[in-house]
């Protein structure tokens, strides 16, 4: 039977685990609703985990890296915006081409500045506030009923919510479709800085190449196993946040499986989740669909 020690570390660690899931899914769930796909959260979360290890190792303040992380990820999401946005190119392709960019510049910045080092950097930690909480836990959860009353009870959250639904319609209206889809893929590229710092200065106080491994794209699953509701988000990245902490923590838990099952959980919870909510729900009308001005 596993003792209550480890069931608690594996609550502290599910929790840490969901945090960076979350803040991501929240900014994209955002994107999404205005018609907006931005595949490119891996590599954003990416660049903004590499700029906030930067800036901690520059000034000693990990907040700082924290706003360096925002900052990062929302020029990233610039970037995207011009391109799938502005210029109605693919939006999957910028995405994809997006996470290749992110991880061969820092990849090979990272080299530059640091050389290969086994054990990485190790940086100055935000302060706990909550066992082993940080204060981008309490953020995340936060933000969570914060941006759903916004997109269903406010004025901005309906109109971005006719950009994802009927963008002729809120175009006629009145409403500029292509700077409120812009604005709503800033602020998911914002997110997903926030989401890359609390990897690297929030929860392992370090930045190694890749670090992110996969996070993004579970954080895409998470918007469509929430329904694009981000209260269904958050009950989504717990889950996955706990799929993962068993990982690391199964066998102190009494888990017989083997190390590859243990380590491929996560992901198997990707599929299952996704699996299980196939056909109840479905995505903005226009999602995924560029909007050229008449």
């Amino acid at each position: 039977m596993p003792d209550l020690t480890a069931l608690a570390g594996t609550l502290q660690q599910t929790l840490t685990m969901a945090t960076p899931l979350l803040l991501a899914a929240l900014g994209e769930n955002v994107t999404q609703r205005s018609g907006v796909v931005n595949v490119g959260i891996e590599g954003t979360m990416l660049g903004g985990a590499f700029c906030a290890t930067l800036v901690t190792l520059a000034t000693g303040s990990p907040a700082l890296g924290v706003a360096a992380g925002a900052l990062a990820g929302t020029l990233v999401a610039a970037l995207f915006a011009a391109i799938a946005v502005r210029m109605t190119a693919n939006q999957v392709v910028v995405g994809i081409v997006i996470n290749l960019l992110a991880q061969g510049v820092t990849g090979t910045l990272y080299e530059r500045l640091f050389g290969r080092r086994e054990s990485g950097l190790s940086t100055a930690a935000l302060p706990h506030l909550l066992g082993d909480q940080n204060a981008l836990f309490l953020f995340a959860v936060a933000a969570a009923p914060l941006a759903w009353y916004w997109l269903a009870r406010t004025k901005g959250g309906l109109q971005l919510r006719a950009c994802g639904e009927e963008p002729a319609a809120a175009e006629a209206a009145g409403l500029n479709v292509l700077w409120i889809r812009t604005a709503a893929a800033l602020f998911g590229g914002a997110m997903a800085g926030v989401a890359g710092a609390s990897l690297s200065v929030g929860a392992s106080n370090t930045f190694i190449p890749n670090m992110t491994a996969g996070r993004g794209f579970i954080a895409l699953a998470i918007v469509t196993a929430g329904r694009w509701n981000p209260l269904g988000c958050l009950c989504a990245a717990l889950i996955f946040g706990l799929a993962d902490a068993l990982q690391y923590r199964g066998q102190s838990l009494g888990i017989q499986a083997p190390k590859d099952m243990l380590l491929a959980l996560p992901y198997i919870a990707t599929l299952a989740i996704l699996a299980a909510g196939y056909g109840t729900g479905s995505g903005p009308a226009a999602l995924g669909r560029p909007f050229r001005k008449a």
